[in-house]
Parts: C-alpha cells; structure tokens; sequence
C-alpha cells in the first residue's frame, strides 16, 4: 500500500513537473484550473514564473524565494500530481505532509475544497509576506541537542527526523547559531524560505488566518491522514475545527513522528 507523502514551503523549483504538464492531460488539467483561480484572486504571474526558462528562470526562481508564489505553486503542483496518480490506479493508503503539505493533503482527501485549500495556502503565503523577515535553518543534530542552542529570538519549526531539526527566527539569531554550530563542525543549511514559519514571528497573522478557516467548509476527511501536530492519525473532529489549522500553522511540525507512525503500520510502502 502506498502512503502520498507532499512537502512544504523550500521545495519549489522553476519548472517542477513542466514536462508531466505537456505530456499528461490529468495533470495539466488541474494545473489551468488552478491558475485559473489564482489568476482571478490576484496571483496572475504564477504559471509564467513556473514555465520560466533561459535567463528568465534565474528571476523566475528569486520570484518564487516569495511565500505568496511559491506556496500556492507548490500546492498547485502537488495536488494535480496526486490526482494524476490516482488516475493511474493508484489510490493511496495513507496521507501525510510536511507543514503546508498537509494543507495539500486535507484537501485530496475532501477536507477542505479544492478552491477553499487554494485560497488558504495563498492567504498563507500572503500573511507571511507581511511578517518581518526571517528564515529557517536545518540543523543535523536531535532537537535534545538543539533547544539548549536556541537563545531567546529561535524556536523548533520542524522535528524532520530523529538527528535533523529545522529552526526558525529572525536572520541574525539564525546566522549566530550556523556560526557556532560551524566552530563546532557541524554544517548547518539554510532551507530556501524567507519566512520563520512555525515560529513566534507568525503570531501577528494567526487571528487573520483562523477567521478564513472559519469561513469555509471542513468535512472529515475521506483518507487517513497523519497529522503534523500529533504524529498520529488525524482526528475528524481535528480536521473540522479551525483552531486545529492555526496551531498547525504556529507549532512545531512533528514529521518524524509522522514517519515513525507510518512505518509501524503492516502493509504500508513509504
């Protein structure tokens, strides 16, 4: 059995999956209709800055550093390669994603519409571009390891597996820690985001963020999903409530737990 796995902010490229969109018409499908959307709601340039190629795809790819372009893309991107997949045969056994991803998967899993999950990923990404600037860096160490590293401005974004821990903050408290983590031989990486997401950075836009939840439909969801706060499975009564989704936005994400709860389920192929 098959588990959909769909990441978050940082994984966007120019071009991702430009070659399944001339040559899969599933795929291509939910691709225009999406931009069709976005390009109503406001966000018009998307599918030029995805196609970009020559010297346009180096500011093409600045362009999508933005998390009001990248994520909704990334979203975009994701969700017409499940649907095509699904189209093959292949219906999944499980859900999870990282951060956003797990936006993505509500969605497929009937969460939360199509166009309703549209729209909360650009509202997102959105809210993001009006917080101050930080960033994210991906520390090869446990978190037991990291906390005690963190000072007073940095907080746990991403518990990515068991020695790779994602923090997040403002750009000189994150570049203090590469620094000392370098004396101490320890590569650090910037993951490719200008936005301390899971951090307290964010509080400013949770208010604004919970009352669009608010004001769309959340049904139970159709496939399992395992959730980033838990590490579990993703309760009905936890996906229909709104709260749910802005502490999902605000707290640590739990991924390795997520993979540790699918790997202990017989019969499930990560």
């Amino acid at each position: 059995e098959m588990v959909f796995m769909f990441p978050g902010g940082g994984a966007q490229f120019v071009g991702m999956g430009a070659d399944l969109y001339e040559t899969e018409p599933v795929f291509a499908q939910w691709m225009d209709r999406g931009f069709k959307w976005l390009a109503a709601n406001g966000a018009s340039d998307l599918r030029d800055l995805w196609l970009a190629t020559g010297d346009a795809a180096t500011s093409a790819s600045d362009a999508l550093q933005q998390p009001s372009k990248q994520l909704p893309l990334i979203m975009l991107v994701e969700y017409a390669l499940a649907q095509l997949w699904i189209s093959w045969g292949l219906k999944p056994a499980a859900l999870v994603g990282h951060s956003m991803g797990e936006n993505t998967a509500a969605c497929l899993a009937g969460v939360m519409s199509f166009e309703d999950c549209l729209g909360l990923v650009l509202l997102r990404g959105q809210l993001f571009d009006t917080v101050p600037r930080g960033g994210m860096l991906s520390v090869p160490l446990p978190v037991g390891e990291v906390t005690p590293l963190l000072g007073n401005d940095l907080d746990i974004a991403g518990l990515n597996a068991p020695e790779l821990t994602a923090v997040s903050g403002p750009q000189a408290a994150l570049d203090a820690l590469a620094e000392a983590l370098a004396a101490r031989d320890i590569e650090s990486q910037r993951i490719p985001i200008d936005i301390a997401a899971h951090s307290r950075m964010l509080d400013p836009i949770l208010e604004r963020f919970g009352d669009y939840l608010r004001g769309i439909k959340l049904s139970p969801p159709t496939l399992p999903i395992i959730s980033n706060r838990t590490g579990t499975a993703l309760l009905p009564s936890e996906a229909t409530d709104p709260d749910y989704w802005v502490k999902h936005l605000r707290n640590t994400v739990r991924y390795a737990d997520c993979l540790t709860t699918l790997a202990q389920k017989p019969g499930i192929s990560l």
